[in-house]
C-alpha cells in the first residue's frame, strides 16, 4: 500500500539518517503515528501546517510503500473531509511499522 506522511525538516533529517528506510520514534507527547492515505491530504498538512508552524517554515510530503497484508491490521480513519483519511499506528508499534516499509521513503513535494 502506498502511503504519505507530511513532515518538517527535523523529521526529514532523522529519516535521512536512517538511509530513508524508517520514521523516527515518536516524542513522549505523540502517542500515535499518522500516515495518510493520499497525497492531497498530505500536501494540505505540509503546506498549511508545517510551513506555518515549523521554525524554518518548510514542509515536505513523503511517499512510501508498506506491505499490504501487514498494514491491513490498521483501520482507516476519516478525520474531516472525505479525503482526510489516515491510519492510527500506536507509537510503540512504529519500529515494526518501519520493518514493513518496502524500499525507501521518498520526498515528493517541498514547500516553504
Amino acid at each position: 500500500m502506498k502511503l504519505y506522511r507530511p513532515i518538517g525538516t527535523k523529521e526529514l533529517e532523522l529519516i535521512a539518517k536512517s538511509g530513508y528506510k524508517a520514521f523516527p520514534p515518536r516524542l513522549p507527547d505523540q502517542p500515535i503515528f499518522y500516515p495518510v492515505m493520499n497525497v492531497e491530504y498530505a500536501t494540505e498538512i505540509a503546506q498549511n501546517w508545517n510551513v506555518k508552524y515549523n521554525e524554518d517554515h518548510k514542509g515536505y510530503v513523503t511517499e512510501f510503500e508498506v506491505d499490504d497484508e501487514w498494514i491491513s491490521r490498521y483501520e482507516v480513519h476519516i478525520v474531516g473531509a472525505s479525503h482526510h483519511a489516515e491510519l492510527w499506528v500506536p507509537a510503540e508499534e512504529l519500529p515494526e511499522f518501519n520493518r514493513h516499509i518496502i524500499g525507501k521513503i521518498q520526498v515528493i513535494r517541498t514547500f516553504s
